[in-house]
């Protein structure tokens, strides 16, 4: 695994950071009605990606998830001033503003969405999989859900074929404590879901992903081990969000006090208390990237407001059409 070095700290600050505050930005613009249809926010979860982008190949590596999707493709490259324009259904957004909230996709950048079927982006995750070892490109799929998709009979299907033919792809359950606002306990017989990996013998295990540490070591294990050709490995990672499922949820089946505990281990505030014991930055240097964050979530914002709304002749462009289809007379 590539060294976890001071630019390391400050860049999983200032990242973490900017995907917070993104996220909070378009809470606010929600609220306004900016901001459209469903929101599903990522705060607290900041340490999987994090953790994961450290150890990947963003050259060749891809990632698939479901419908929290927003800071993800940032991470991995894409202008999230082009995320928040399509958040807010303009035309300069990642899909010309015809996806929205739940269906960012940038092919460019090896992000294939957003999926608001639960539990719909695992097979997909597979498949993308299965081109990459078809083609010998040596890139790895990393493929995310949630606890609620853990127990969809897809999940089944996938890692059976994912194991029998040897697919170079992680399986990654963000493990936030609630599907919805249904808890785990009440979801199956066994909490830990990570075992559910054993009985198709795929190397699986827990991870702690409040700490991005933790996160890149164990995705980087799982991504030696496909590109070896040695196939998939399923992790679960404990993670926590403090926002409601999406913006509608409100948040009867937890106390404010469980939410205060877990801030506590804040992966943010994790990474800064290690910058400031180890003296990475001094009190200037974090207010500057605190600000700097502050200027570029602003500038987003702008950006989205200032866009245009598409036109409506580009429905017609977003529809597949076949010529001499021979089924109409």
């Amino acid at each position: 695994m590539k060294k976890i070095t001071k630019q390391t700290y400050l860049d999983w600050y200032r990242n973490m950071l900017f995907w917070r505050k993104f996220e909070d930005k378009l809470a606010s613009v929600y609220i306004q009605q900016k901001v459209r249809g469903f929101l599903h926010l990522y705060n607290g979860q900041e340490a999987i990606l994090a953790g994961a982008l450290h150890a990947m190949d963003l050259t060749k590596d891809k990632m698939i998830t479901a419908y929290r999707n927003h800071v993800q493709p940032i991470g991995m490259g894409e202008d999230p001033k082009r995320v928040m324009a399509e958040l807010y259904g303009k035309a300069t957004g990642t899909s010309k503003g015809m996806g929205g909230s739940m269906h960012i996709f940038s092919k460019e950048f090896r992000f294939y969405g957003g999926h608001g079927i639960v539990g719909g982006q695992i097979p997909l995750g597979a498949g993308l999989a299965f081109a990459d070892k078809y083609k010998g490109n040596g890139g790895v799929t990393l493929t995310c859900f949630g606890d609620g998709a853990a127990r969809q009979g897809s999940l089944h299907e996938a890692f059976n074929m994912a194991m029998l033919w040897k697919l170079p792809v992680i399986f990654i359950v963000e493990n936030n404590g609630y599907a919805m606002g249904t808890s785990v306990g009440r979801t199956a017989n066994h909490t830990d879901i990570w075992k559910l990996g054993l009985g198709y013998e795929m190397p699986c295990g827990p991870v702690d992903a409040m700490n991005p540490i933790k996160v890149a070591e164990a995705v980087d294990e799982a991504l030696q081990r496909a590109r070896r050709g040695d196939g998939p490995t399923f992790l679960e990672m404990k993670t926590y969000r403090y926002r409601g499922h999406s913006m509608s949820d409100a948040q009867h089946y937890r106390t404010k006090d469980e939410v205060e505990e877990y801030k506590k281990i804040d992966p943010i505030t994790q990474v800064l208390d290690i910058i400031k014991e180890k003296k990475y930055a001094t009190d200037e240097e974090i207010a500057a990237i605190d600000k700097e964050v502050k200027a570029s979530v602003k500038e987003c914002e702008k950006f989205a407001e200032d866009s245009p709304y598409p036109e409506a002749k580009q429905m017609y462009d977003m529809v597949y059409e076949q010529e001499n289809y021979p089924f109409i007379s």
